[in-house]
């Protein structure tokens, strides 16, 4: 009988391993297709601080998106987790296209994004680091954090929200976004106050 519950046990992990691998499945696309072509909008906003969860935060500037996912990551325990459960790396322009992700090895960890690739670049380093970035999504609702966390790779997004600063006076505790889509490495990612969130497979 305990072998039996054992083989039982066994086999339904392997079923829930296999559905999650098929529901989090990339999407592929043909080459030379630009799935994002616009540049982020940032833009002045006028709203005011607001208390969520044990933070405050500080809406830094309004700010829209569409971009084609690259890779995700789910956190769990590090500091902030819990403000931010969901790391996207995103691409827009040509780093939306297959043609040249292809041509990347793309990872995260540790809060941070990384490619790597052959010589010559597909693209010129200055355009991948302009045109991608690793993202920390803070989800505004339940709903939008279920959303976030099955975002696939190869999908598309499009996020509306603010860029901010998150903080615990009390614990001297700070996290703020990148204002600017040119800079890379530490502080460079943007932390997202995500509003709205819809995705596409195209």
């Amino acid at each position: 009988m305990k072998d039996a519950w054992l083989k039982i046990v066994v086999i339904c992990l392997v079923i829930y391993c296999a559905l999650t691998s098929f529901m989090h499945r990339a999407i592929h696309h043909p080459d030379g297709l630009v799935l994002a072509a616009h540049d982020p909008i940032q833009t002045d906003t006028t709203d005011t601080p607001f208390p969520f969860k044990e933070y405050t935060i500080q809406p830094l500037a309004d700010f829209v998106i569409d971009a084609r996912v690259l890779s995700t990551e789910r956190y769990y325990w590090d500091a902030g987790s819990d403000l931010v459960p969901v790391d996207l790396a995103l691409g827009w322009g040509r780093m939306s296209d297959s043609a040249v992700i292809k041509q990347l090895k793309i990872s995260q960890s540790g809060r941070f994004y990384f490619y790597q690739y052959n010589f010559p670049a597909p693209i010129p380093p200055e355009e991948m680091i302009s045109h991608s970035a690793n993202m920390h999504m803070i989800p505004s609702t339940k709903a939008i954090e279920s959303e976030l966390k099955s975002v696939r790779v190869g999908q598309v997004v499009h996020i509306t929200g603010h860029l901010v600063e998150a903080t615990i006076p009390e614990k001297h505790w700070k996290w703020r976004s990148s204002l600017s889509r040119n800079d890379s490495g530490n502080g460079a990612c943007e932390l997202v106050w995500v509003k709205s969130l819809s995705v596409t497979d195209h």
